[in-house]
């Protein structure tokens, strides 16, 4: 068997643009769009070496045959920050929905939960000896 390289999630989207958009503003680069003009139907991001695509539903469907759920919480994102009440604060004041408020899990982290525009959940998490 081969060696696998450049690990990299895809997260499915009823809105391809919409995704990238709000995950632009959270400071993800955009690194590849399909195609190039035009509604997008995939567009991976990268944020401090790590990747995330969005690939439309409708496009997994037609060109891979692909089922997949469109609703519920289908799988998360986790960003680490250094003061996860403000991240949440700020976010939540942008409209973003908040899911679970900033709590101490495992006596060490500190974390919040929002939702992106397609219903995943996004965890933000701060390690607790790095408190400001």
């Amino acid at each position: 068997m081969g060696q696998f390289r450049e690990p990299e999630v895809i997260l499915f989207s009823s809105d391809v643009q919409r995704a990238a958009e709000f995950y632009t503003a959270l400071g993800f680069t955009e690194t590849f769009r399909v195609p190039r003009d035009g509604e997008p139907i995939h567009i991976d991001l990268e944020l401090d070496g790590y990747r995330i695509g969005f690939a439309s539903i409708e496009s997994s469907r037609h060109h891979h045959g692909l089922d997949p759920a469109t609703d519920g919480q289908r799988g998360t994102v986790t960003l680490w920050t250094d003061d996860t009440a403000a991240a949440y604060a700020q976010l939540t004041a942008r409209g973003i929905p908040g899911l679970a408020p900033p709590h101490v899990w495992l006596d060490r982290l500190l974390i919040a939960w929002v939702l992106d525009p397609d219903g995943h959940p996004i965890q933000l998490v701060q390690r607790l000896d790095s408190a400001p």
